[in-house]
């Protein structure tokens, strides 16, 4: 049991984390940052939904927003886009799926069973969750990279170069904490439902046969009432 608790505790926190990091992926604005620091004044960062700069000496920042969803943009950002969206609706039922089957949580506390198959649910959905994450995450990073290599190759500068920044990297971690934390719930809770399952069903069967001895030694102990009773009866009928 210790060992059980353990491991949903373990899960809980990277679905917590896991979870905390793709949204904040999707809705941070540094997937892409300028890789010519020393040529540059301010950092220009571009995200999912739009685009900042931030001057180096004064700190100030500017976002624009890209134009509306139902514009064009280019296929990586409308896709990552998706992607990210998908993995945070499936990693946040996750968590909760998996909170309300911890065994802390007064949750159907006389059904075992049933919360250990919520786990189940919740690690699978997880592990669901990471596909799109982890998908997104590193096509983005390597389409930013072989597009930055192309222009290096053939000595083209169009001013500002980018490479992948940290909103990326929250997005690879919360895809593979997602992976993680679904490992866990899946593989290593199977084994402690076939465990508890035999528990309960040698529990049932145990019960099962106290019960029927109990209506044995009832059924054996009703016909002697029975008949003192209709001694009695026939006595007071004779009188």
């Amino acid at each position: 049991a210790g060992m059980r608790f353990f491991l949903q505790y373990v899960g809980c926190f990277f679905a917590f984390f896991s979870t905390g990091f793709l949204i904040a992926a999707t809705w941070t604005d540094c997937w892409m940052v300028n890789a010519d620091d020393s040529l540059e004044v301010s950092t220009k960062c571009r995200g999912l939904w739009w685009e900042c700069v931030t001057n180096v000496f004064d700190g100030i920042q500017t976002c624009d927003e890209y134009d509306s969803i139902f514009a064009e943009h280019p296929v990586k950002l409308v896709l990552t886009r998706a992607m990210m969206i998908t993995a945070d609706i499936l990693a946040g039922f996750g968590f909760l799926f998996l909170v309300l089957g911890l065994d802390c949580v007064k949750f159907l506390p006389d059904e075992p069973l049933i919360k250990l198959r919520i786990c189940l649910v919740s690690g699978v959905t997880l592990l669901i969750a990471g596909l799109p994450g982890i998908t997104g995450s590193v096509w983005y990073a390597v389409d930013v990279y072989v597009e930055r290599s192309s222009l290096v190759f053939h000595n083209v500068f169009l001013g500002i170069q980018y490479k992948f920044g940290w909103s990326c990297w929250l997005g690879m971690a919360g895809s593979l904490g997602c992976f993680l934390s679904g490992a866990l719930l899946t593989c290593c809770m199977y084994l402690f439902r076939e465990t508890s399952s035999g528990r309960l069903h040698s529990a049932y069967s145990l019960r099962k046969g106290y019960s029927s001895a109990g209506t044995i030694v009832t059924n054996v102990h009703l016909p002697s009432l029975q008949t003192a009773t209709a001694k009695m009866y026939a006595v007071d009928t004779r009188v």
